[in-house]
Parts: C-alpha cells; structure tokens; sequence
C-alpha cells in the first residue's frame, strides 16, 4: 500500500483527521501573501501581524539639509515621536483605531504602531531640526552641521 505524501512540508498527518488546510482553505494562501510581502515591502508585511508597520517617506538632500517627508494621514500629532539617536532619525508613532457604530466589513487602512528609521550621512545640527505635520504629511527638516556642508576651495 503506498504511504499517503503530507500535506505541508515537513508535516505528516494521520488519514484519521483532516489536514488544516482543509478546514481553513484560505490559510495557507494568507500564510504565501505574507511572506511575499516580507520579500518586497517589510513595512507593510508587519501590518497583518499586529506588529509595527513602516509609512511611506520620501527623503531629500539639500546643500544644507535633509529633508523627511512622511504620509501619516489620520495620525494625531500628539501620537508622533521624532528623535535623533546617533546618526539615526527615529520617527515613531500610533495610528488610532477608529471606533465604529456599524459593523465593519472590510478592513484595509493600517492602524497600530508605525516606526521609521533612516540614516543620517554625516553630521547634523540636532538642536535646530524642525517638524511639521500638515494634510496627512509630516515634514521634517535636519539642517546639516557646518563641519558637514560642502563648499568650494579655490585654488591657488
């Protein structure tokens, strides 16, 4: 008689209780769609487990500044932390769940802890770093250090 293959890797199931698959069909698929997005898109691959999720930024560099622009739309400014540690520009928040009269049918909007970290190439003046939050977008501006901007050496 030949031996019955598993269901999932690594796992063997006796034939007298039906495999998970079976009784979640949709599991293994979520399961897939997880680790794909663990591939492209660490941010948002966190989202579904609960644990903090990664906003999109956009990062600029000026001869004087770096620029942060971040979406964060729905978030309250009061639930936003932004701090330079090291050579790192920590931006660290919450985005509240809404509360709801109705019942909710389908949910796709990031809620739950959000967290960004981005280098900072050389040195910044900390003490002078400005943030705004405007329309859903938080602006934050580094300046540069003096000792860090560039400028022209004439030749003599």
């Amino acid at each position: 008689m030949a031996e019955r293959m598993p269901a999932r890797r690594g796992e063997r199931r006796e034939w007298g209780g039906a495999p998970d698959a079976w009784q979640e069909p949709f599991r293994e698929l979520e399961e897939l769609w997880d680790r794909m997005g663990q591939l492209f898109d660490p941010g948002w691959a966190m989202t579904r487990t609960g644990v903090a999720w990664q906003p999109m930024v956009d990062v600029e560099e000026t001869e004087n500044a770096f620029l942060f622009e971040v979406d964060l739309p729905g978030v309250a400014r009061d639930d936003i932390t932004v701090e330079v540690r090291g050579q790192e520009l920590w931006i660290t928040g919450e985005l509240k769940e809404k509360e709801r009269t109705g019942v909710l049918r389908r949910k796709m909007r990031r809620t739950g802890s959000f967290s960004f970290r981005g280098s900072l190439p050389g040195e910044v003046d900390a003490d002078e770093i400005e943030a705004n939050l405007m329309d859903g977008v938080l602006s934050v501006k580094v300046p540069k250090s003096q000792q860090s901007t560039s400028r022209r050496i004439e030749i003599k």
